[in-house]
């Protein structure tokens, strides 16, 4: 690991300010010289490995503010200050009532340890665990634009069917993200250019040709709060997640759902796929397929094709097409039979 500067700020505004002396307009926050830093459970993980290498880490840790490290719940929805810790939230009493789904997804997603120590924010921003992104002999456009995508011709049974470009087919490995994604949540930021609202569904980019810039947001911002609208028939969902083993591995495929029927009817569906895309992904032509109709074998049949239907395998991950539209059909009928 290279020798860098260590910031202790005690306020966001300080945190943002040496965040900004240290960064321009045009650098992307994973290749700032600034870098900011709360669990530290994947940045220190890829400074180590030499993929990342910041001058200058500021850590959020000893920031004033209550608010970043509280869960709000109330008729309005749930606002998640960014340094709660994924453990807290998922063993909150009314996260797991209201909204199982975001529940299980951080239950799911790491170790218990991992969990107590990562921040919220932190976690929606996780970078990819491509290997040839994580090793740094192999070009990786994302980690070195313009050096090409050795994944393309490599060993790519990990990596994404969904999102992905000529340029990039990592896989995003969150799992809390889907939940949010399915359940129309807002991030708040603050920077030096002032606070901004940014709905999640364009927090995280397409690769596209620029897969180096992975989120919108730029370097000297602070993500300060993550907002889920109220939505009282999400105590109907949950997140399933399908993987090697059961404990601590990534999602191989995965489905956040939730429903509102009436019987076995669907009046509204939210659905979003893990583990085979290139970023959080909303399945909305599948939610668009359940519209008015009865939830069944045949419906969700329907609805896993649809997600599929701009599919693009690679040699080796050709059978998460399969195992993605099993995975959407087992989560749609489990969440419909849920008792709540």
């Amino acid at each position: 690991m290279r020798p860098f500067v260590y910031e202790q700020p005690s306020d966001i505004s300080d945190a943002v300010a040496i965040a900004s002396r240290f960064t321009t307009n045009d650098d992307q926050p994973t290749r700032a010289n600034a870098q900011f830093i709360a669990g530290g459970t994947n940045l220190a993980d890829y400074m180590k490995l030499g993929v990342a290498e910041p001058n200058r880490l500021v850590d959020l840790n000893r920031l004033k503010d209550p608010g970043l490290r509280q869960i709000r719940v109330s008729e309005d929805g749930v606002r998640f200050g960014a340094l709660v810790r994924m453990g807290e939230a998922a063993d909150h009493a009314e996260i797991k009532r209201r909204y199982p789904v975001i529940a299980d997804s951080l239950r799911l997603a790491a170790s218990g340890q991992i969990r107590n120590m990562a921040s919220l924010s932190g976690n929606i921003l996780q970078r990819t665990r491509c290997e040839y992104f994580r090793e740094t002999s192999w070009s990786c456009n994302k980690r070195v634009p313009g050096s090409g995508c050795a994944a393309i011709e490599g060993f790519n049974r990990q990596h994404a069917v969904l999102g992905g470009s000529d340029a990039c087919i990592a896989t995003y490995h969150g799992d809390f993200a889907q939940a949010l994604i399915a359940l129309d949540a807002v991030v708040h930021a603050e920077g030096s250019r002032g606070a901004r609202k940014i709905l999640f569904s364009k927090l995280h980019r397409q690769p596209g040709e620029t897969p180096h810039i992975e989120t919108d947001l730029v370097a000297d911002e602070i993500i300060t709060a993550i907002e889920v609208p109220a939505l009282p028939w999400a105590r109907r969902s949950l997140y399933l997640k399908i993987r090697d083993r059961e404990s601590y591995a990534f999602a191989l495929a995965s489905a956040a759902v939730a429903l509102d029927l009436d019987s076995d009817n669907v009046r509204d569906a939210r659905i979003a796929l893990g583990g085979v895309a290139t970023v959080p992904w909303r399945a909305r032509a599948a939610e668009q397929s359940l519209q008015g109709k009865k939830l069944d074998e045949a419906t969700a049949t329907a609805a896993a094709d649809a997600a599929f239907a701009e599919a693009q395998p690679r040699q080796h991950n050709a059978f998460k097409i399969e195992l993605g539209k099993r995975t959407l059909m087992r989560a749609l009928l489990e969440t419909r039979d849920m008792k709540v």
